[in-house]
């Protein structure tokens, strides 16, 4: 962690304090002296002295930054993203609000006032959060104009995935992050050099893969002059981990996923609860939708699109973007279906602009004027949400692909089959459908890996702005 940083960080404990005293004193005055008082009057003997109302919120305000530290708000980077920060407040805050309740029934001659409790917690949500947000501008201000406190990044690696942290580095200079040098490959002469002439502070191999005693080279050398080291692992390589002793060995165990147990039914209740959200939401679109198809191309309305799930193939329910001859499906006879395929891998041969066992088709031919509006801003995926209800799909999963797409997927590729395919996912808020077939099952398999359910509420955030950009042609 670099200087600046750790200025900040420390800087946050005393402006936390500030805005619980802040808080504190606010909610008093709110009380006590406000016409409030006259509206909703107390006897004399429940008005807290002031003198014994400030040694209480001393002792209140260093409570909440306890637990502030214990919640591990003081660990994170300060330079981490917002809507982590303002959560982990929240949390934080109703923790310590519940323990003053708790309090408050134990020992009423303690603290009497249940409106300054439970007022005072949300003004310290609302204070603290601001506290932060602010510091976070001006750190962030710093960064962008004076430079304080940037990461001078090294890149070495020729893929989608360094030249997309170059481009993003360069648009949103307020990430904290200047690229000094971009390597094709790993040469720690060419290394030095540019060490010695920018300074270094973190270097990210970006080539999966590489050869592991080039790996161990440059993390030793890493250690030694004191650089963040990070590296994309392979397809073979897990984040999920546990490390024990076995009969006096060191032994790595591989997770594979957390959607077990518990996981597996915390996120079948919020799949449950958000889809019926999401129809009630979304309710009056489809019916619109459904009546714009059903004037301009007739009959059938949802197009019944067979996919791989986790269970085995399954109708996944679209509003149908195609003219109803080049559609396939149950619905449609055999002899349909065929003409139908056909012509779809002739397209795939002459306009597929993705490599692999994936296809994406420029200037398809297939959809109508208004399946095409559907398709782009995603709107024939919204009867989907029937297909999480009925237990086929998730809210947030790999993307689930068609039976011709998986007949070409490699054994390690499989592993995204493992689990529900979702409405979205990792790949859909990273890259929409302009990521390439490896780096979607990389975030797939990470996704996998790594779930929980604030993840998922992650990446449903994020759908929104990836959905209004709309999708590429």
């Amino acid at each position: 962690m670099k200087k600046s940083e750790l200025f900040f960080s420390a800087l946050q404990i005393p402006i936390d304090y500030m805005m619980v005293l802040l808080a504190g004193v606010t909610v008093y005055y709110w009380r006590f002296y406000s016409s409030m008082i006259e509206k909703y009057p107390l006897p004399q003997s429940e008005i807290i002295p002031k003198g014994e109302y400030a040694r209480g919120l001393l002792l209140v305000g260093m409570l909440f930054v306890f637990i502030y530290a214990l919640d591990g708000l003081y660990r994170t980077k300060t330079t981490a993203k917002i809507l982590k920060q303002i959560y982990q407040v929240f949390r934080a805050t109703a923790i310590g609000v519940t323990f003053m309740i708790v309090l408050f029934f134990l020992n009423r001659d303690v603290f009497s006032s249940r409106f300054i409790i439970l007022v005072g917690g949300i003004l310290v949500f609302v204070f603290v959060t601001f506290g932060r947000i602010i510091l976070r501008r001006i750190q962030k201000y710093l960064m962008a104009v004076k430079g304080v406190g940037k990461h001078r990044l090294l890149l070495i690696g020729v893929n989608n995935f360094c030249a997309n942290i170059k481009r993003q580095t360069d648009i949103n200079t307020s990430l904290g992050y200047e690229v000094v040098g971009h390597l094709d490959h790993m040469d720690i002469e060419r290394i030095k050099r540019i060490k010695k002439l920018k300074g270094i502070d973190e270097i990210i191999e970006c080539t999966p893969g590489v050869d592991k005693g080039k790996l161990l080279k440059l993390k030793d050398y890493c250690i030694r002059h004191r650089i963040v080291f990070k590296y994309l692992p392979t397809m073979l390589q897990s984040s999920n981990f546990d490390v024990e002793i076995f009969l006096g060995e060191p032994l790595i165990e591989i997770k594979n996923t957390s959607l077990d147990g518990w996981g597996k039914i915390l996120k079948r209740v919020f799949d449950v609860v958000g889809a019926s959200v999401g129809i009630i939401i979304f309710g009056i679109p489809m019916l619109l939708s459904a009546l714009v198809i059903w004037l301009s191309d007739g009959w059938p309305i949802i197009f019944k699109n067979e996919r791989v799930g986790h269970k085995g193939n399954f109708d996944l329910y679209k509003f149908r973007y195609m003219k109803n001859k080049y559609c396939h499906g149950k619905q449609y006879s055999d002899e349909h279906n065929q003409r139908a395929l056909s012509y779809l891998k002739k397209l795939i041969q002459k306009q597929s602009i993705k490599s692999g066992p994936l296809y994406k088709i420029k200037d398809d031919p297939r959809k109508t004027k208004v399946g095409t509006f559907l398709e782009k801003y995603s709107i024939d995926e919204l009867p989907q949400f029937f297909n999480v209800l009925m237990g086929k799909m998730s809210l947030v999963g790999p993307r689930p692909h068609q039976p011709l797409e998986v007949e070409k997927y490699q054994d390690y590729a499989k592993r995204v089959l493992t689990i529900k395919p979702g409405i979205t996912g990792m790949a859909q808020v990273s890259g929409r459908s302009d990521l390439s077939f490896e780096d979607e099952v990389r975030l797939d398999i990470f996704y996998i890996e790594n779930w929980s359910l604030w993840g998922d509420i992650k990446i449903i955030l994020k759908t929104l702005p990836a959905l209004l950009g709309g999708r590429r042609n």
